[in-house]
């Protein structure tokens, strides 16, 4: 569907379409991290990575909230913020990620100095940091739901790590357990936004676009860790070398 003003259904359809094809749990690193065919290093090698993801999603939603133009949904989304970086020390899903670090044997402080992680990780994730600064609102609202399809991979990912590595146990994988209940409930929001807003051709080969361009950000993390840490197996200068266990 790309041309003329789709329903409210067909946009909806259209937009998981993106997913079915898109997201990154058709990666080829992910069918291996899933199905307990990495080492503990190259496990380490993702999760260090992920980490700064993580850490910067506080920062895309701050962006994003800055713009919200009423209370109603400038209070909707800060619960994003709080998700992420909790309420007080210690707690948050960024934390949640830092026992996963941990449990996986990386010091914390190199973890979040984020000295060693791949430069394609970095350019990534500050492209979609970027896009939700810089894009319409609408755009950026629509960049998020690639949660939409969040719960399967994340239902799937803490099943094959449980089944598949003896060096990662369920408190390990804090992190995904809440988001299970957390990321349905800011899609619904997300979707909802972009389905009433979305209302012209024009706006919706817009947020079509930027669910692409997420996706696109997701995929392009998951090549640089393949190509690094799997095949050719070339590490970049100053990134994470397992067998020395930083850069």
């Amino acid at each position: 569907m790309t041309a003329g003003n789709l329903t409210p259904g067909q946009l909806e359809q259209a937009l998981r379409d993106i997913g079915a094809r898109r997201y990154h749990n058709l990666h080829p690193f992910h069918r291996l991290l899933h199905d307990g065919r990495l080492t503990r290093e190259q496990v380490q090698a993702w999760a260090l990575n992920r980490y700064y993801y993580q850490s910067r999603i506080p920062a895309k939603d701050a962006n994003l909230l800055a713009r919200l133009p009423t209370p109603e949904l400038r209070r909707t989304w800060r619960t994003r913020l709080v998700d992420h970086d909790g309420d007080g020390t210690g707690e948050g899903g960024i934390e949640r990620w830092l026992h996963l670090t941990a449990a996986l044997g990386l010091d914390r402080d190199y973890v979040v100095s984020t000295a060693g992680i791949l430069p394609a990780t970095r350019f990534a994730v500050d492209a979609y940091v970027h896009f939700v600064r810089d894009r319409p609102l609408l755009e950026a609202v629509a960049s998020s739901l690639t949660e939409l399809f969040a719960p399967t991979i994340i239902a799937e990912r803490m099943s094959g790590m449980l089944a598949n590595y003896d060096f990662i146990d369920r408190a390990g994988l804090a992190y995904f357990e809440a988001r299970l209940t957390q990321a349905p409930a800011d899609a619904d929001f997300a979707l909802s936004y972009v389905l009433e807003n979305a209302t012209t051709p024009e706006r919706q080969q817009a947020v079509l676009a930027a669910l692409r361009f997420k996706c696109q950000v997701l995929w392009a993390q998951l090549d640089a860790l393949h190509f690094a840490y799997v095949e050719p197996g070339l590490i970049p200068p100053d990134a994470f070398v397992p067998a020395i266990g930083r850069s």
